[in-house]
């Protein structure tokens, strides 16, 4: 495992703690007991944690400038403080034991390597029954083929669950109720490890049965996460969003209404599209055929003055793959693939191991 942080101090009592900060972040961390055992190591690490105790050494001992130095104290972030910070050349004071969710924080930020952003996808469907959940797992497949590092995130607590309809519902895992109350930040590392997947597609869903509130700053956590850590991060996000699926579509780079081509269901998108407009920026409209009373896409579209992802018509085999887990193997071919491959074309993503290099 390579080293995301270097603590040095002289108290054992402050490098136990700084420890067990570390690995609740899932942080690799090791301890220096003086300027001299630190010099080896000193430009390696990302994070490099200096006590109090150790600062007028460091700052003595000639050890190079360098980002990512964090003066810690046990006596609050004094002025004193701040003098000893600038003469050891850290950027930054923690005071223990008021800062502990900072550290962990910047322990978690220190062992995750420095890649690019994820694209965020919000699919929404405009009512009942159009297929929005299919349409955003028939995504996360194309794009898991694809060789992207792709995560599903199921935002209807009231769905029935999106891993079901892969078939990963007997999954061990992680889902929202395992982080309902998370606070800080969450390793990515970790969320790829320890939620359900099938090769490159990972999936956040819901346990079964009664659904629990999720914190605000949990849905903040996981998504900062998400982003960091996968290619293409797509939400199923249900018509009355609530807090997970707000937060989903403020952080969208693209939000797909998907609209059957039928008269009710394009009144009914009318006053979706507007309340969706003031939560996502980029919001385009997919038509799902065929239409039982001739209505066409370009139709649709006028309506709703959105501009237009592309059409499919529905794919009579999928409902049975759906009841039978088996979505993967009805998607690999058909309308939805064509139209998905399509959507992940003009959408012009890379690898997370090639943004990682670059």
């Amino acid at each position: 495992m390579n080293l995301a942080a270097l603590i040095v101090t002289g108290d054992s009592a402050l490098a136990d703690g700084l420890l067990r900060l570390a690995a609740a972040a899932d942080a690799h961390a090791e301890v220096a007991y003086g300027a001299d055992e630190a010099r080896p190591a000193w430009t390696w690490p990302a994070l490099i944690l200096v006590g109090a105790d150790v600062a007028a050494d460091v700052a003595s001992a000639g050890l190079q400038r360098r980002p990512g130095v964090v003066l810690v104290t046990a006596d609050g972030a004094t002025a004193e403080a701040y003098r000893l910070a600038v003469e050891a050349g850290a950027q930054d004071v923690a005071a223990l034991p008021d800062h502990e969710d900072w550290l962990i924080n910047a322990f978690a930020a220190a062992c995750e390597p420095e890649g690019g952003w994820a694209t965020t996808l919000c699919v929404v469907g405009a009512r009942g029954g159009a297929g929005a959940s299919v349409l955003t797992t028939a995504l996360g497949l194309a794009s898991a083929r694809q060789g992207l590092r792709t995560l599903l995130v199921d935002a209807d607590p009231f769905g029935g669950g999106i891993d079901l309809i892969l078939g990963l519902e007997s999954h061990e895992g992680v889902r929202w109720h395992d982080l309902a109350e998370r606070r800080g930040r969450l390793s990515t590392a970790t969320l790829r490890e320890t939620l359900p997947r099938a090769g490159d597609l990972s999936v956040l869903s819901w346990r079964r049965g009664e659904p629990v509130p999720v914190s605000e700053a949990a849905v903040r956590a996981l998504f900062d996460a998400a982003v960091r850590g996968f290619d293409l991060v797509i939400v199923d996000v249900p018509r009355y969003p609530g807090d997970v699926g707000r937060a989903a579509l403020r952080s969208a780079d693209v939000t797909l209404l998907l609209v059957p081509a039928e008269v009710r269901a394009t009144v009914a998108a009318d006053g979706l599209a507007a309340a969706l407009r003031r939560d996502t920026a980029d919001l385009r409209l997919v038509v799902q055929g065929p239409a039982p009373g001739g209505l066409t896409p370009d139709a649709v579209a006028a309506a709703l003055d959105l501009p237009s992802a592309g059409t499919f018509d529905r794919d009579r085999r999928l409902p049975v793959a759906m009841d039978e887990g088996d979505l993967e193997r009805a998607c690999r071919r058909g309308p939805l693939t064509d139209f998905c491959t399509a959507v992940l074309a003009d959408l012009a993503l890379q690898p997370y191991a090639y943004r990682e290099a670059a």
